[in-house]
């Protein structure tokens, strides 16, 4: 009997916690696109893009990447790659690239703009 009941809790358990995961997962997902409503309804994303891009070809980013993607086309040849097959190669590159800095000033823009929406 405790054997059968031990079951059942820690199956009741788990099914709570799986359900507790999916519940957070959903809310997260609503809170950030109600986030990128508001940034896209004020311009901030607008904005914080171009940032983005200024920082990226500030601090080197952009060559990198550039002489990344000649290396892979090199490697594989023009005809044998396509616009898809380079852009799932640099993808890692390009985001393991990003400085901390980078994304420290970004996060603290939006936090920033956050705080100033509430």
């Amino acid at each position: 009997m405790i054997s059968l009941n031990s079951n059942i809790l820690m199956n009741n358990c788990l099914c709570m916690s799986f359900f507790s995961l999916h519940d957070r997962k959903v809310k997260d997902a609503q809170m950030r696109a109600t986030i990128n409503s508001k940034l896209v309804e004020t311009g901030e994303r607008e904005r914080l893009k171009e940032l983005l891009r200024t920082r990226l070809v500030e601090c080197g980013w952009r060559d990198q990447l550039k002489q990344h993607c000649k290396e892979v086309v090199r490697q594989k040849g023009l005809e044998h790659i396509t616009v898809d097959d380079l852009v799932a190669e640099i993808t890692p590159k390009g985001r393991a690239l990003v400085p901390d800095m980078v994304k420290k000033e970004l996060l603290q823009r939006i936090r920033t703009f956050l705080a100033q929406q509430s």
